[in-house]
Parts: C-alpha cells; sequence; structure tokens
C-alpha cells in the first residue's frame, strides 16, 4: 500500500478510543501513606493515619541523599518505586513521565528571596532542585534508567496532561510507561499568588497488554466543545473530600478512588479538564480473569 493510500485511510477510518491496562497504583499523602491504606480509606474500610507521616522516605536513594532531597523528590521517588515494585517490572527499562504543577515551591521561594538579598550565598544545590525534571533525574540515576524520561507541566491540569502523555507514549510505542504526579505546598510570597496545600503523589503504569499484575482496562477519549466537562470528577468518600482541592495532583483523586471501588460498584466515567473546552474522559473496566 502506497503512503498516499496510507493517508487516505487514516484520515476516513473513524478514531477508535484506545485501550491501555493500569498496573500498580501508588499513593502518598501524610493521613494515607500508602495505596493499601488509601484504598480501603476511599472504600470507607479504613481511617486516616493518627498521626499523619511527615513525608516518605524512599529506599530508591542512598541514606545521604535521601535525607538531602527535596519533598518533592521524596515524594515523586516513594510512589514511583511502589507503583513499580506492584507492576513486578524493571524500573530500568521502562520510560516514565513526571507531572507536576508548580515543581519545588518551597525551594523557589528560597531562590526568589535569596536573589533579592544576598545573591552571593545563592545554594547550587538548591538550584538544581529548583527545576521540574530534578524528581525525574533523581530517579533515572536512582534507578540506572535509560529509557525515555519526560517532566510535564501544565499548571491546574498537570495530572491530566501527564496522564495524556503517558497513554499517548504507551499506544504509540506499545510499551508500558510509568506515570508519576505530585505536589507539595506554596510558601511564602507564592502564597498570594497560587493555593497549594500539604503534601500529595500518585502514580501507575500503564501497559499496552493485559499481565496478571493488570488492575484494571482504562478506556479514554478526549472530549470538546460542549461535550467537555467542565470540572473534574469530584470525589465521594470522606477520605477523598479530605484531599480535594489541596493542591493542584489532588484532580487525581477521581481516578484512584474509582480504582478503590473497582470490583465493588459499577465504574462511573472519571472527567479531567484540560482546557475551558477540552477534556480527558476516562472510563475504567474490570478484567474477566475467570
Amino acid at each position: 500500500m502506497s503512503a498516499t493510500s496510507q493517508m487516505s485511510d487514516m484520515n476516513t477510518t473513524a478514531p477508535v478510543p484506545p485501550t491501555l491496562y493500569i498496573e500498580g497504583p501508588a499513593f502518598w499523602t501524610p493521613t494515607l501513606p500508602g495505596w493499601d491504606a488509601a484504598s480501603a480509606a476511599f472504600r470507607g474500610e479504613g481511617a486516616l493515619a493518627d498521626p499523619p507521616a511527615k513525608r516518605p522516605a524512599p529506599q530508591v536513594l542512598a541514606p545521604a541523599e535521601r535525607r538531602r532531597a527535596p519533598d518533592t523528590v521524596a515524594l515523586a521517588l516513594e510512589v514511583a518505586a511502589a507503583a513499580m515494585a506492584a507492576s513486578g517490572r524493571n524500573a530500568a527499562d521502562v520510560p516514565c513521565v513526571f507531572t507536576s504543577a508548580h515543581g519545588d515551591l518551597s525551594i523557589n521561594d528560597y531562590m526568589c528571596g535569596t536573589l533579592a538579598t544576598d545573591p552571593k550565598v545563592l545554594s547550587p544545590t538548591k538550584f538544581h532542585n529548583s527545576v521540574h525534571n530534578a524528581a525525574v533525574g533523581y530517579w533515572t540515576i536512582g534507578t540506572g534508567c535509560m529509557a525515555a524520561s519526560n517532566a510535564v507541566s501544565a499548571y491546574a491540569h498537570s495530572f491530566a496532561s501527564g496522564l495524556l502523555e503517558a497513554a499517548v507514549q504507551c499506544a504509540a510505542d506499545q510499551e508500558p510507561v510509568l506515570l508519576v504526579g505530585y505536589d507539595t505546598p506554596t510558601v511564602g510570597a507564592l502564597t498570594s499568588v497560587t493555593d497549594s496545600r500539604g503534601l500529595l503523589a500518585v502514580a501507575l503504569v500503564l501497559a499496552p497488554a493485559p499481565t496478571e499484575r493488570t488492575v484494571a482496562a482504562l478506556h479514554w477519549s478526549m472530549a470538546s466543545g460542549a461535550d467537555a466537562a467542565t470540572e473534574a470528577t469530584q470525589p465521594r468518600s470522606d477520605a477523598a473530600k479530605s484531599l480535594a482541592g489541596i493542591n493542584p495532583m489532588a484532580d487525581a483523586l477521581g481516578l484512584f478512588e474509582s480504582l478503590a471501588h473497582l470490583g465493588k460498584e459499577p465504574p462511573a466515567p472519571v472527567d479531567l479538564p484540560l482546557s475551558p473546552t477540552l477534556s480527558l474522559r476516562l472510563q475504567l473496566q474490570p478484567l474477566n480473569r475467570s
């Protein structure tokens, strides 16, 4: 078949919403430190941690690096490692997409304040942790991953944009992709322009075909115009509601709450806005393993 004929077929064939497969969901916030705790609480079968955890201690990092790592890196690497362990895959072989609305707001506040008052004492270590790809850099170094790695940021729509990036990459390459999302609190002068509270991180592995570790099929499609959702699917459980809106990564709550209820009730569509007129629609499907 000629290239012209192939392009003609592509232009006239109705698009089919891709189906991917979710492995290894991971979750971390101080009141629900881990997917087991979070999924139970989302089903109304568990309670919030008391006292809350302070922050994770990712074993991917050497002890000295673990102590020096900022919250963004600790959060991202904790859920990334948990997702990979649950998927049973080798982290060194799996491409990854890390997404965060703000990156490290604490370090950026420090840098801006130091540049304004005494720039000569600015810490180079703080600087290299200020960029959005710091966490994915630590991950690829710590795991020896030589596969493609991406850092995505789209402000309030960062989780949806990161998920779309990972889904497209997985569908195009027919290889599994690790998705990691994380955000931290606003501090200092930045509190006047954006509201971000608490620590929240999520992760999952998207695969092109089911395996024995698959937890659900994921059908995804784009909606625009009148069909597009105007806001993210709202959480239902008390545990998820307690986290709603704490920072931009809370948009992921609808998907992870649906994963927690999978097999308990028919899954409803999950909408994730990408813009005022464009959204990502997700539909989970339990796998029939009989």
